[in-house]
């Protein structure tokens, strides 16, 4: 019986923890990703980063409809941003709210990490995050 209780403890906290931090995105649900530059790759700067999508459309901030979003761009953060709020607009963090799917960035030489987040028309992660896997760069 105690180990059931345990069990029940354990669980109830983790989905709290989950609906409280949007809850992981699902196998089948929406992904984004970086097309390029690929990870691992050198490049010289300026550098264009293409956005990918799928399983959702692309809209701008500021327009609410089901399914869609507008991306962001997390240049070498450390930690991610709080999801239950809206996305920072800082050097670190680029937002695409007019539905741009790309942009051409100067960046100093050295590694970099980039990885898309999708945001609501209000710029808030969605309720599942739509985030990209890092990709890591380094510029000449």
């Amino acid at each position: 019986m105690k180990i059931i209780t345990t069990f029940l403890a354990v669980a109830a906290v983790s989905f709290t923890s989950s609906l409280l931090a949007g809850g992981p995105p699902t196998e089948e649900g929406p992904r984004a990703y970086i097309i390029s530059p690929t990870d691992g790759s050198t490049s010289s700067s300026p550098v264009t980063v293409r956005f990918g999508l799928s399983g959702m459309g692309v809209a701008p901030a500021g327009v609410e409809r089901k399914k869609t979003g507008h991306h962001h761009l997390l240049i070498d953060v450390e930690e991610l941003p709080d999801f239950n709020s809206p996305i920072p607009s800082d050097e670190h963090h680029r937002h695409f709210g007019g539905g741009q799917t790309e942009v051409t960035l100067d960046l100093a030489p050295g590694k970099h990490r980039l990885q898309l987040l999708l945001g609501n028309h209000l710029h808030v992660p969605h309720n599942s995050p739509v985030l990209s896997e890092p990709v890591i760069i380094t510029v000449e």
